[in-house]
């Protein structure tokens, strides 16, 4: 965990029909699993149904963003994990005490295209709505199971570009000129201090897909990544790991790739899933917020997911 992660008494969720204005129409699909399930078992949808295990996570994340429209902390607090923290699309962090300061001024609209995930312990929720000022973003948000209850860890926003031309978040650069590349943070070292074996499985395997990346080791990398990988950029549009592989066997062509530095890091294991945030930067990529999802199949931790949102100048 992100330290000692010891929250208190769990509250029950409460069973409002009130609809989340953050993902529009979700606490509707939430309890329409639920009704599919209890009452009509034997009607199927033409839609991909929502698994048992997953509602629950669809209906506290439709309560938080219930609690954020309404600028509710008591029930917000509720809902989010003692480490949580927002990264808006400028790459602002806001960590749990700020964010539960002023709900209503991160709180999004018209959400679509809502996807969850469900890994144990572990949960995803994904999807595009406006965000504050009406900008397009993607959403992703993780949850974790502590107590019984699911908890927010982190709610990443990940703005869309008009152009989709990619950004400094697409984890890796072309050098501008040929020049010797060793890369030291993070392929052999990183500003973190791993904590636990399950916490190494996780850098390590991180590190050997970023020794991939910067050797333009397109097979080598899909060996530690889970086959639905999704990454997510600032400016681009959701890549597939068939994508990322093309984009790394391209790089093959030329002299250098490089794969910014960790500055920050913080990682947290919950069973067979993990996340991993940081912060990445050097001279030759502008900062971005990097958020990652590993789960451990079979003995290995595969890469499962990523979220990259640039941090703008303030």
């Amino acid at each position: 965990m992100w330290g000692a992660i010891n929250l208190g008494k769990s509250a029950a969720l409460a069973a409002s029909a009130r609809p989340a204005v953050r993902w529009s129409g979700l606490v509707a699909v939430a309890a329409g699993v639920l009704i599919a399930a209890f009452v009509l078992p034997k009607v199927q949808s033409k839609a991909r149904p929502v698994a048992m295990d997953e509602a629950p996570v669809l209906v506290a994340d439709a309560a938080l963003g219930d609690a954020m429209r309404t600028g509710n902390r008591t029930a917000a607090r509720r809902l989010l994990a003692l480490q949580f923290a927002f990264v808006d699309a400028d790459g602002k962090i806001r960590p749990r005490r700020e964010f539960l300061g002023d709900l209503k001024s991160v709180a999004a609209r018209s959400a679509g295209d809502i996807k969850v995930r469900n890994f144990g312990l572990l949960a995803i929720v994904t999807g595009q709505h406006k965000a504050p000022h009406d900008a397009d973003v993607f959403f992703v948000d993780i949850w974790v199971k502590q107590k019984g209850a699911w908890r927010a860890l982190l709610m990443q926003d990940v703005p869309i570009s008009a152009d989709g031309e990619p950004t400094a978040a697409a984890n890796a650069v072309h050098a501008a000129e040929p020049k010797p590349y060793e890369c030291d943070n993070p392929c052999k070292t990183i500003r973190y201090r791993v904590r636990s074996p399950a916490e190494q499985g996780v850098v390590s395997t991180y590190q050997t897909i970023m020794k991939a990346i910067v050797a333009h080791d397109a097979g080598e990398w899909a060996k530690h990544v889970a086959d639905e990988f999704v990454a997510y950029a600032s400016g681009r549009a959701p890549i597939a790991r068939s994508t990322r592989m093309a984009s790394i066997e391209d790089q093959s062509r030329d002299d250098a790739v490089r794969v910014g530095e960790v500055q920050t890091m913080r990682l947290a294991v919950y069973g067979d899933g993990a996340v991993m945030v940081a912060t990445d930067a050097d001279d030759s990529h502008p900062a971005y917020r990097a958020s990652r999802v590993f789960v451990k199949r079979d003995g290995r931790w595969l890469m499962l997911m990523s979220a990259f949102t640039d941090v703008k100048s303030q």
